[in-house]
């Protein structure tokens, strides 16, 4: 006879119970038995809750820390429920633009960063929107920013889930349209966006979350987002190139990591530098040394303030004036200038008409152009001389006083046998667009590329420009002012920066693997540094408790289910077992009264 036995239970409810003697119906009895096979199974299974019911993202520290790069390239998941995602809209000055990203949990490594990657469509095409004008338009009017930007929030609030809404972050970075504007204006329109927005949407959006960013601040996330994208962040390997770093702390040793690299940036209107000045900073002077630290930006990029693996001291400036169309401008004006304060002085009339044109070194052999300034016209003709055209545009550097930087402003030092840069923007078009020599730069190479094109007849460019010889990219416009442009980036790089002609390291690029990098990626990594935190305090107060408590009580809510069980079981039993003491009972009693009878019966008798 099959004969089960409670020893969990307390000792009063101590039972053995036979089925076949409960006194319970068959139905019932299949019940129990039903009943006590789910609790057993459910007891074994709670003993193995971690891999069946445990977290579906553990936090590991020895698996991939990034997601592929065939993932990144595919449509974001948005069925994955452990993914988080952030939203980051940045209003330039012709427009703003949102961009949406994503990133899976933290790997539980202190020393990794969220591995945080722009959303893709199901298109595999980035989530990003832009309207037009700028916001700094809405100086007048501050109360419609929020109006303003409801297609771009719409847009984003579209594409990510509503369930993620409420734990997505959204920051609304201002850049240079904005800097602009008077603090007064700058307040009301951030003031309409804190007011009105959450009320629209739900993100994760407070009074810290919209701001207008300086140039300093623009350009540093800029060096994140690229050097985010280039892995060099990560651990390095033994392969990889490394530097010495010391942080601002005096009790902190040196420490060894991957190297990073500086950026370049040359617009057509500005010109941007931004690098790790790894080693200790000394100024020889106190005007240096006020001017030096308004231009370096030192920031630990880890979750742990007191860990130094993510601290990077940055130099970053940008030169206004100095992007390309800016320069070429500057340097007409001084054309125009010098070229009719010698015709006064003189008696002559160079440049006056087409058939006494002023000769230009810096504009293609042969070519005829003209300068209009204050309703005057000068006549131009290139002479496509090249060393003329560097030295002509060598006093618009501005460099004085011994420096090494433009217009005299203070650079830290680079350490040009340990050091990496990429040069985006005209850097990249200069090489590559007419030279096609785009990629890594060899100053010799370029210096001969760029003289050979100078010198060459500008009918013999346009021909090649109609038999499709240059990049796609490559127009009219783009072969009339490769002289100077080219040029002006060599006196830059290596008057300017003082990079020596022999350096190996400079990679001139458009793209990094394949894609555009924008600064809000560098922005939003920023921001979110402290994320990680959260899934670390988790991990270390798991490790904190005993693992038989971590299952049976913190972390398995199916334990909790099977203790409801046992508790009913017993009541259940304890029922039977009342029931049966009470027919044993009443048995008893018709036995003693069927003897009573019998010998009232005898007696009788």
């Amino acid at each position: 006879m099959a004969r089960i036995t409670f020893s969990c239970l307390p000792a009063s409810w101590y039972c053995s119970v036979s089925l076949l003697s409960l006194g319970c119906a068959p139905r019932q009895r299949l019940l129990l038995l039903l009943l006590l096979l789910t609790c057993t199974v459910l007891f074994l299974l709670s003993s193995y809750h971690h891999p069946l019911w445990g977290p579906r993202h553990p936090i590991r520290a020895s698996v991939n820390k990034y997601l592929s790069l065939a993932e990144s390239m595919e449509a974001t998941n948005l069925q994955d429920p452990a993914l988080n995602y952030g939203v980051v809209v940045d209003c330039g000055s012709s427009g703003s633009r949102v961009f949406v990203y994503y990133w899976p949990p933290h790997n539980g490594n202190p020393h990794t960063l969220l591995d945080i990657r722009q959303m893709k469509d199901r298109e595999r095409k980035p989530v990003v929107k832009k309207i037009k004008p700028g916001i700094s338009t809405l100086a007048q009017t501050p109360e419609k920013a929020n109006v303003y930007l409801q297609p771009l929030l719409n847009f984003a609030a579209a594409h990510v889930p509503r369930v993620k809404h409420k734990e997505t972050p959204l920051y609304i970075l201002c850049t240079a349209g904005m800097r602009l504007l008077p603090d007064s204006q700058q307040a009301a329109i951030l003031e309409d966006l804190v007011t009105d927005v959450p009320m629209e949407f739900d993100f994760l959006f407070s009074h810290s979350h919209a701001e207008v960013i300086s140039g300093k601040q623009e350009g540093v996330y800029a060096w994140i987002g690229i050097n985010f994208v280039l892995g060099r962040f990560d651990h390095a390997e033994e392969e990889d190139a490394t530097v010495e770093v010391t942080t601002g702390s005096t009790h902190q040793q040196p420490i060894s990591r991957r190297r990073t690299v500086g950026i370049m940036d040359m617009g057509g209107a500005s010109l941007q530098i931004a690098y790790e000045v790894p080693s200790a900073v000394t100024f020889s002077s106190p005007q240096e040394e006020e001017a030096g630290k308004s231009l370096l930006a030192e920031f630990n990029l880890g979750c742990d303030v007191d860990k130094t693996q993510h601290v990077y001291r940055v130099y970053v400036t940008t030169f206004l004036g100095f992007g390309g169309n800016m320069a070429r401008q500057r340097y007409e004006d001084l054309v125009v200038n010098s070229t009719l304060a010698s015709n006064r002085l003189l008696g002559s009339q160079t440049g006056l008409s087409q058939d006494n044109p002023s000769l230009d070194p810096c504009l293609p052999l042969g070519l005829s152009d003209t300068v209009a300034r204050d309703g005057r016209t000068l006549h131009l003709r290139g002479q496509g001389d090249w060393s003329r055209c560097q030295s002509a545009v060598h006093p618009f550097l501005g460099l004085h006083n011994g420096t090494m930087s433009p217009r005299g402003i203070y650079q830290a030092p680079i350490d040009f046998s340990n050091s990496e840069f990429y040069g985006f923007s005209e850097f990249y078009y200069c090489m590559e667009d007419v030279l096609r020599i785009g990629g890594m730069y060899d100053s010799l190479k370029y210096a001969r590329a760029a003289t050979d094109y100078c010198g060459t007849q500008w009918s013999t460019l346009k021909q090649r420009l109609e038999s499709k010889l240059f990049s796609q990219q490559a127009d009219v416009t783009r072969l009339k002012y490769q002289c100077f442009k080219s040029a002006w980036m060599y006196e830059v790089l290596h008057s300017g920066f003082r990079f020596p002609k022999d350096y190996p390291s400079l990679k001139t690029a458009q793209l990094v693997y394949d894609k555009e990098v924008q600064w809000t990626l560098g922005a939003i990594l920023f921001k979110t540094r402290f994320l990680p935190l959260r899934d670390l305090q988790q991990e270390v107060f798991r490790q904190s408790h005993p693992s038989w408590l971590r299952s049976s009580f913190l972390y398995n809510h199916h334990l909790f289910s099977v203790c409801v069980l046992v508790v009913l079981l017993a009541i259940l039993l304890y029922i039977l077992r009342l029931r049966r003491i009470h027919q044993r009972e009443q048995r008893q009693s018709e036995v003693l009264d069927l003897l009573w009878v019998e010998e009232g019966e005898a007696l009788l008798a």
